[in-house]
């Protein structure tokens, strides 16, 4: 089951480059300069596992990501547009190497499993 969701990552991570290219005009160093902002969530587990939780589900949450792209498509505004993309290809990039959403007991609890485990 853990492979087909990966693949199923894969196809999204790869769909979200694919609309970058044909939906938007903006350079590339756009999707490149932001693909790792969303891991500055990481600096809410400094403060304790329930923030740190907190922070990266927030910025890794699919849904969330999917709304701002509609959005940006929806009024026309490039950036906005380009912005669900890339956050939406991070957090594909992230669960396809089986960084789910966080539990606040620990980093390593995820939705995916325990980070670290192999593959069954």
């Amino acid at each position: 089951m853990k492979n087909i969701l990966r693949l199923e990552q894969l196809a999204l991570f790869l769909l979200s480059i694919f609309m970058f290219a044909r939906l938007t005009e903006l350079p590339w160093c756009f999707y490149a300069g932001l693909f790792f902002t969303p891991d500055a969530a990481f600096l809410g587990y400094l403060v304790n596992t329930k923030v740190g939780a907190i922070c990266y589900n927030l910025l890794h949450h699919q849904g969330l990501w999917i709304l701002i792209a509609i959005i940006g498509f929806s009024t026309q505004i490039e950036w906005v547009l380009g912005l669900g993309l890339v956050y939406i290809g991070h957090s594909a990039f992230d669960r396809l190497f089986g960084y789910g959403l966080k539990y606040p007991d620990s980093f390593n609890n995820t939705h995916l499993g325990s980070i670290g485990n192999k593959v069954q």
